[in-house]
């Protein structure tokens, strides 16, 4: 299981890494591990859902990147 970094999951996600630190202090996302130096690691599948329940909240479509699409 490949596990992600914040800003990582930013990138793959097209958000701002705040936003990534907000869907984690929301409950939205939750760290499946831990880095060497202690910082939080997440599952792409998990990235996906809290994206996916923040654009649905929002009123907009899901970003085919954090799903595994091109993330060009």
């Amino acid at each position: 299981m490949d596990l992600l970094t914040g800003p990582e999951v930013a990138t793959l996600c097209r958000v701002d890494p705040a936003t990534v630190r907000q869907w984690k202090r929301r409950g939205h996302l939750q760290p499946a591990g831990l880095d060497d130096r202690g910082r939080p690691l997440y599952r792409q599948i998990d990235a996906a859902r809290a994206e996916a329940h923040t654009r649905k909240r929002a009123g907009r479509t899901l970003a085919a990147a954090c799903v595994g699409g091109d993330h060009a």
